[in-house]
């Protein structure tokens, strides 16, 4: 039995079809990039998500059954896709017409257009009511405030909109199904109950917004339909095919390595890095509040997640092209193996020792606790003697250094742990692993497969076909262990002056933002 998962993030689309029993079968990956039309803008042809669905489908379905080489590329053919999944970044929407038509482009969640509407909206609901209710903080990522934005700024675009649709749930309206988002995405638009799994009646208020305006929420794992022949071939599968709903890219990937229940932390190491607990109950008293953490719903269950981020690998991935360019769009193995290849070079470069670098990777902002958009990555101590390989590994410190903030911040919310599950992009670096495993005295357990929001997405594609009975069963099955990387007391020891110093300089940058901000705000009155 087989079953596909397909994950839309931010930057590319990817398809994983996943035997019964977790091992990949075939993956495909395509990128695409935002466009930047104003400053604070950050918008997407919708039309680039759904070809990318349908390419990367397609890609993977036709490497199996069209060349039927080996002995499970035949038992795929004789037992195609059992079902499919979407998972997908959040923020980001799509405005509709009745028809289910994109009527303007994407407004992407690292769009910061609508930072006056996120105050207002703050400023009428209130800040601690809000993260009462949501289990977020206003901020101008999320869809209300930027609708609200459309409404004053582009009425007639609002005033034609049936619905704002989060990218799933667009393409299951493009699919021919019913416009259904799981709850762990629709927590992303800073108007759903977390309590009551619904869209909250005081928000939608306050903000002048009726719920149909919204997708449909429901559970994680509801079955959205079934694909009608235009809508299979457009994937490369079978007329029937069942469509699953998913959810949020962070609670498919804490999912996909197993976090389920309380105790049990992940650690996504991707674009953003973003520890996630798993709990009974959100996290909403007053150390979540005043770190801006957000906890909203899982995609298990009556289960819910409390999670910290920060900019993670979009740093690596910019020095990394800025050393060596970036290959041209979209993703193929060739360009891949180059790409590993290179990051190969820059890590046997390194020699492990401090740096004596302090390199913050905030190239968009900073995130937990104080959610600053107008921070910008920052390189201290750099010299002449300063060298690439050094300067990659500052970013690999830099980034421990981070992690290590924002794990004491759940902590604090949710109670100690000392194991991290990690995956993403950022476990190919095996002195990264080892530069956050002693810095954050955490031991990293590096998942077998590193597909982990995919996996997560095909374990809830496989216990609504009924491939596994629960979604408990399916974790105990698939979920595999590659390495375990245990903290170095000894290489702890060698940051520990550094890592007083990332610290010292980001409150330093802090206030110096602070004084600036305020100096140009009296310039202006003047």
């Amino acid at each position: 039995m087989s079953l596909l998962a397909i994950d839309i993030g931010s930057s590319q689309c990817k398809a994983v079809i996943f035997a019964a029993s977790g091992a990949v079968i075939a993956r495909s990956v395509c990128r695409y990039s935002p466009d930047f039309p104003q400053p604070t803008f950050a918008e997407m042809d919708p039309a680039i998500f759904w070809n990318a669905v349908c390419q990367t489908s397609r890609d993977v379905t036709s490497s199996i059954t069209g060349g039927a080489s080996n002995n499970v590329a035949r038992d795929l053919i004789r037992d195609p896709v059992q079902a499919l999944c979407l998972s997908s970044h959040g923020e980001t929407f799509i405005p509709v017409d009745a028809h289910d038509e994109a009527i303007h482009p994407a407004i992407l969640n690292i769009d910061n257009r609508a930072t006056p509407e996120a105050k207002w909206i703050d400023n009428a609901i209130g800040a601690r009511r809000i993260f009462r209710i949501t289990g977020l903080v206003a901020h101008p990522m999320f869809p209300i405030p930027k609708i609200l934005w459309l409404r004053l700024h582009r009425p007639g675009i609002y005033s034609k909109a049936a619905r704002f649709l989060s990218v799933t749930d667009f393409i299951h309206a493009r699919l021919g199904l019913p416009p259904y988002i799981g709850s762990s995405l629709a927590s992303r638009f800073l108007a759903f109950d977390i309590m009551n799994d619904r869209w909250s009646d005081e928000i939608l208020h306050a903000a002048e917004l009726k719920p149909a305006k919204l997708p449909l929420p429901v559970p994680a794992g509801t079955i959205a339909g079934r694909l009608n022949a235009e809508a299979a071939s457009a994937l490369g599968v079978n007329t029937g095919t069942p469509v699953v709903v998913g959810g949020h890219d962070q609670a498919c990937g804490a999912l996909g390595v197993g976090v389920i229940k309380s105790g049990r932390v992940s650690d996504s190491m991707g674009t953003y890095e973003c520890p996630v607990v798993a709990s009974d109950e959100p996290s909403l008293g007053e150390a979540a509040f005043a770190a801006s953490l957000n906890s909203y719903c899982h995609v298990v269950p009556g289960k819910f997640l409390t999670l910290a981020y920060f900019p993670s690998g979009i740093m690596v991935q910019w020095f990394h092209d800025l050393i060596y360019g970036r290959d041209s769009l979209p993703e193929n193995s060739k360009t891949a193996t180059r790409e590993a290849d290179q990051y190969s070079q820059l890590e046997s470069e390194c020699t492990g020792v401090p740096t004596n670098l302090c390199i913050t990777p905030h190239l968009i902002g900073t995130c937990n606790p104080d959610f600053d958009p107008r921070a910008r990555a920052t390189i201290f101590g750099l010299s002449s003697s300063s060298s690439r390989s050094q300067i990659y590994q500052g970013i690999l410190e830099g980034i421990a250094c981070e992690l290590a903030q924002v794990t004491e911040i759940l902590k604090d919310a949710n109670g100690k742990f000392e194991d991290l599950y990690v995956s993403g992009g950022g476990t190919h670096s095996h002195l990264g692993l080892k530069l956050r495993a002693s810095i954050t005295r955490c031991r990293l357990h590096v998942m077998q497969y590193d597909e982990a929001v995919c996996q997560g997405a095909a374990i809830l594609a496989g216990v609504a076909a009924g491939v596994y009975s629960n979604i408990a069963d399916a974790v105990d099955l698939v979920v595999r262990e590659k390495e375990v990387v245990e903290p170095d007391a000894h290489l702890a020891a060698s940051y520990a002056r550094q890592v007083q110093e990332y610290r010292r300089l980001c409150a330093a940058l802090k206030a110096f933002r602070d004084e600036n901000s305020r100096t140009q705000s009296e310039e202006a009155k003047q």
